[in-house]
Formats: structure tokens, sequence, C-alpha cells
């Protein structure tokens, strides 16, 4: 169940490569302005997938269940929640469009640019609230492949159509870096449609919405409020993470880049660990759902072994990665290569650390307590690291050494309040509480 959670984690990304890779040549300006609009939508659909990964536990409990009206109800529930904020994040770029472009640049020669991808690459909100929802579906049954195929169908289709909108063929001479945006939302277009007919012809589960409308508000008001905190955690830690990013350019240039030469890799790796996590949770949502809470407790042990298990794996591979980085980026100085070597031992250990507080974190989002996850990721990040993180850097002019420890320090900060309440309510989690979580 988790290696395809994890390749698609790769893929969203690859997306986004695509389009710097195909607008590259239009020059330094065009790749500016495609970076400041990519921004604004992938903090927005970055909630969206927060918001339906907060729907999958529901979705799962429901699929546990076995109650075909339920998983129709939760489904309708978290796509009317989705859609709804597709739609506003919609009409808010479409009327703050250019006061965030303002704020976002002083240049006013990338203006034009950023006007122009960013008014099409809006409507993929619209089009990822409806296929994140059904994806969500899709790994609440089980059925982690079918998102997986759906964007091994829409890659191809985004590079060959991006191409030919950007650069033109015949006749037609192209239309730029808004072709990179339309070749996208042809793309997601696609997804949608296959991820919707999918659903349609699926046989385990059909849908049906003739009684999912039935008590739907309240549905839809305790859904909303179990995974509204699982967005709020979303968007605390990618601004702490953009705090992060802002207080590293303080470093000395040659550090800053041994920075961000080694951060999109160790991101892909961990996309690993967290997709285990993930299905862990889905494994136990089903239970949940299922009122099979004799061996939960068994269930969550083995999770987090697993869990231990392949982040350890990731641990070596990213030992390895240490031993070659220098061969992926040749021709830097010493003194960048330097800083790589100095980080590496934790880097090395920061998989092993966050593998078990991600299992934790997923096992409290299973048993419904997402408002804990998020007070916990709140205080280590807001409250301690980051205040400690700015003095390392700006008062103490700290080596990279210890400025990156800090980042490790704050996921350690989290392995006994992690561990202590998925142990307390996991030990409290019983056949009444699991009947609270199900809405019907």
């Amino acid at each position: 169940m988790a290696w395809p959670i994890a390749l698609n984690a790769l893929l969203m990304q690859g997306m986004l490569m695509i389009d710097t890779l195909l607008i590259s040549p239009l020059g330094e300006g065009s790749l500016a302005a495609m970076g400041i609009a990519s921004t604004i939508v992938a903090l927005l659909l970055g909630v969206q997938n927060a918001l339906a990964n907060g729907s999958q536990n529901v979705l799962s409990r429901a699929f546990g269940s076995g109650k075909a009206d339920l998983i129709s109800k939760s489904f309708l529930s978290g796509m009317i929640i989705n859609l709804s904020a597709a739609i506003l994040f919609f009409l808010m770029i479409s009327v703050l469009k250019w006061p965030l472009i303002k704020l976002l640049s002083q240049d006013t020669h990338l203006y034009q640019d950023i006007d122009a991808y960013l008014s099409v690459i809006k409507y993929t909100l619209i089009l990822t609230g409806i296929s994140q929802v059904s994806i969500a579906l899709f790994n609440a049954m089980g059925k982690t492949h079918i998102p997986l195929l759906s964007y091994l169908l829409t890659m191809p289709v985004n590079a060959v159509v991006s191409y030919y909108l950007i650069n033109g063929i015949g006749s037609f001479n192209g239309i730029g870096i808004s072709g990179a945006a339309l070749g996208s939302v042809i793309a997601l277009g696609l997804r949608m449609t296959f991820l919707l007919a999918c659903l349609r012809f699926q046989k385990t589960s059909q849908l049906s919405f003739s009684k999912a409308f039935d008590g739907i508000k309240r549905n839809v008001t305790l859904h909303f409020k179990e995974i509204f905190p699982i967005a709020a955690n979303m968007m605390a830690l990618a601004m702490g993470l953009a705090v992060y990013n802002l207080l590293y350019t303080q470093l000395p240039t040659e550090v800053y880049a041994a920075v961000v030469m080694v951060t999109p890799w160790l991101s892909a790796l961990a996309q690993f660990v967290v997709a285990w996590a993930v299905s862990s949770a889905i494994t136990i949502s089903q239970a949940i759902g299922s009122n099979n809470l004799e061996t939960l407790d068994a269930d969550v042990n083995l999770s987090i072994k697993v869990t231990i298990a392949v982040s350890a794996l990731i641990s070596c591979a990213s030992l390895g990665l240490s031993l070659i980085i220098d061969k992926i980026y040749p021709g830097h100085s010493q003194q960048t290569y330097e800083a790589l070597a100095t980080i590496a031992p934790l880097y090395i250990l920061m998989p092993l650390i966050q593998g078990y507080i991600t299992v934790h974190g997923q096992v409290l989002r299973a048993l419904g307590k997402t408002t804990a996850v998020f007070n916990i990721n709140f205080v280590t990040r807001w409250i301690i690291a980051l205040p400690l993180f700015a003095f390392a850097v700006l008062v103490l002019k700290a080596s990279i050494f210890w400025v990156y420890a800090i980042t490790v320090f704050e996921q350690v900060l989290k392995i006994v309040p992690m561990r202590y309440q998925a142990r307390k309510f996991l030990k409290e989690f019983d056949g009444k509480k699991a009947k609270e979580l199900m809405y019907d």
C-alpha cells in the first residue's frame, strides 16, 4: 500500500520540474515569474492536499465499516469541504492577484509573465480539489496503485502538451509561459476524468448519493472539525519552513549552497517514510471502522516497528547520498563540500527520528486526535526551534553544524509528547470512541 503513495508524492514534484525545464529556454525572467506564481498556488494546493489527507482517515473508517451509504456520505462531505476551499482560493487569486504579485515581487518586468501564468494555473485548484478527494478514497480502499496510474498517465501528457503550447508547432507560434500553465491544466483535467471514471466502474464499494444527503450537514461539520487541524498543521509547518529558508540565506553563500543542494534529495527520500506511516494510519482507521479493536494495540506496535525499519533503510540511503553528493554537484568551492560533510551525520540520523514521530502522529490522526498533533508541531517549531534557530544564525553566527542541528533538535523534542499522547489515547480508545468517529 505504501510504495505507490511515496511515488505519487515524487511525481507531484515531478510535474513542477517539467514546467521548470520547459520554461527554462525562455530565460531567467520567465523562470522567476513561474517560481513566484507557483509559490502562491503550491501553498494553496498544499492546504487542499492536507484537507484530503484528513478525509483519507475518515474515508478509511467508513470503508472499514463496510457501509456503502457511510462511504458515500463521507466522500460527499470530503468533496464539499475540499471544493469549497478550492473555490475560495480560486476567488481569492482572482480578486487579490495583483496585490499578491506586487507583494512577492518588486520587479515590474516580471508582472506580465506572473499574471499570464497565474491567470491559467489557478484552474488547477478546482481540478485538484476533486482529484485529491478521489485519491483519498482510493487510498482508503487500499487501491493506492490507481492514483499512481493517474500520475503516470498525465505526466507525459503534461510534458508534450506544455512543450507545444509554449513553443508552438507549424503556424502556431506558441503562447509562452501561459502554455506551461495550460498544459498542466489539461493534464490535471485528464487525471480528474480518469479518477472519476475509475470510481464509477470500480467494484469494491459502489458509491450512491441517493441517501448521502441525509444528515449531510452534521457529517460535513464533524468531518471538517476533525480535518481542519491537519490543514492548520500543514500551514504552520510550511510557514515555519519558509522562515527556516529565509534564515538559511543569512549564512555564507557557499554554506547556504550546501543546504540547497542536499534538501531536495532528503525531501524525496523522506516521502517513503511518510508514505509508510500514512498507510499504517489507513489500516488502523479501517480497523476502527470495522470495530475490530482487539488487535489495535498490536497493529500500532507493528506499524511503529516497520516504520522504524523503513526509516533505517532511508538513513542508509542518506549515507550513500553523502558519499556521492560531490559527484552529483561537481565544480563547487571547498567550503561548500566541507559544509556538506559537516551536516552529513545529522541528515543521516534525521530519518530515524522523523519516522518515529511521523508514525505516532499518524496514529493520533487515525484516532481522531488531529488537534494534539497540531499543538505539538506548533510548540516545537514556532515556540522553541525557530527562535533558537534565529538566535544561532543572527546573534551567535554559529557554524552550519550547530545551525542544522537545531532542525534535528526540533524533531527530537517531538518524540516524548508524540509517544505519550499516542499511548494515552490508544489506551483510552474503546468501542464507544470508535462509534463517535463514524459520524453516522
